[in-house]
């Protein structure tokens, strides 16, 4: 572990392994146009097959963060991405709507084992003086695969999907094997105060600060993975194409890999919690606009703006979570917050089609836009807790 300004050679493992991964992510963004196009279901059973796929990714983070702590966060790591991979190829070759939805479930079960390990692993080997800047680059690789495999994704789809359930699974495989080989084992952690109980799930269940970031992520993540569940619809109704929303969609990437790094050293100086408060409200927004958009620029302007908000919040809340949690619980803290995006990944589909298709679109993005504001009043109604808790602990 490091709290020096040079992050470890481990550390850039993981980053580079994301990064790779990420180059792939071909699969989940062009679900559910996968699935309304090719396999010809409706909005809403494409909403369910989705839900399937939360549902199996709610469970996966709790698994994952078990077996991080106890079997180990390499093996965690690894295991998880060739599961993912050998998911996804199953779910591209199921036929039939009950058969695809089983195999999505099973696709989302996969697809976030490997979460809670990477987290408990930056934890372990970066200090609190870097882990703010370690997490947000992590999200800078992240996004910057995400921008060159949301474009690319958009022009391979167009001549079929198959190539992008076996890029997928090949970059996950890629990943896999990076980590396995190039680490040869898991960080040394402290010692653990026998004098304590040891820390687990109860722990992190009963700690209120913890339950409380899960719920504000929960709201906030269920706005933003609209942008996989339903801005794939609303370009495509407008009768763009799906490159259309794969350069929309690669520009969310870009504009993160261009501007993060000066972003970072800007806000650094700001109090996190109002930071994560002017993040929501314009992740809200952005979505918001999406209700007056209608051409390539316009949704190109709406996705500015809420990337402009999720660079703000970058690293943030994950940073905040490694703090929070005892070492040898690191990978069950990491897996508690994560299961948040498991629950979004559930919600959202399930929310965003049912509203698409049956009230409208701009029912859904006002909905945005009121979610954001009460997520951005929640994190500043957090704040004093967090801080008090800070001074208790020195």
């Amino acid at each position: 572990m490091s709290d020096q300004t040079t992050l470890p050679h481990a550390f850039w493992l993981i980053w580079g392994g994301t990064l790779i991964n990420r180059l792939g992510l071909f699969v989940e963004p062009f679900l559910v146009l996968y699935l309304t196009t090719q396999r010809g279901f409706s909005p809403a059973q494409a909403g369910v097959a989705l839900t399937c796929f939360g549902a199996g990714a709610a469970i996966s983070q709790v698994i994952g963060g078990w077996l991080s702590d106890h079997v180990g966060r390499r093996q965690t790591l690894a295991g998880g991405m060739v599961m993912c991979a050998a998911s996804n190829l199953a779910l591209g070759a199921s036929r039939g709507f009950a058969l695809i939805c089983v195999a999505a479930f099973v696709a989302g079960v996969g697809s976030d084992i490997y979460r809670p390990a990477t987290a408990a692993l930056v934890a372990d080997l970066v200090g609190p003086v870097q882990r703010r800047r370690a997490f947000a680059l992590l999200f800078w690789a992240v996004n910057l695969g995400y921008a060159g495999a949301s474009t690319t994704a958009g022009f391979l789809a167009e001549h079929g999907y198959t190539l992008l359930f076996v890029l997928d699974a090949a970059t996950c495989l890629l990943y896999a094997a990076i980590i396995w080989w190039g680490l040869t084992a898991d960080p040394l952690r402290p010692p653990r105060d026998e004098s304590t109980p040891a820390a687990g799930y109860a722990t992190a269940l009963r700690d209120r600060l913890m339950l409380a970031l899960v719920g504000l992520t929960v709201l906030g993540a269920t706005v933003y993975m609209q942008v996989i569940n339903t801005l794939p619809l609303a370009i495509v109704g407008h009768g763009l194409s799906t490159s259309t929303y794969g350069l929309v969609a690669g520009l969310n990437g870009l504009l993160i890999v261009v501007l993060q790094p000066f972003a970072l050293r800007a806000i650094s100086r700001f109090d996190p919690f109002r930071v994560l408060a002017v993040s929501q409200v314009l992740i809200g927004l952005g979505f918001g606009l999406t209700a007056f958009a209608t051409s390539l620029l316009q949704f190109a302007g709406t996705v500015a703006v809420w990337t402009l908000g999720e660079i703000a919040g970058a690293g943030l809340i994950a940073a905040l979570v490694a703090d929070l949690a005892p070492p040898e619980a690191r990978g069950r803290y990491a897996a508690v917050w994560g299961t948040s995006f498991g629950i979004s990944a559930l919600l959202a589909p399930a929310i965003g089609t049912t509203t698409y298709q049956f009230l409208g679109p701009d029912v859904l993005w006002a909905g945005c836009f009121v979610a954001g504001l009460l997520s951005a009043g929640g994190f500043l109604a957090l704040a004093p807790a967090v801080r008090r808790r800070s001074t208790a602990l020195g």
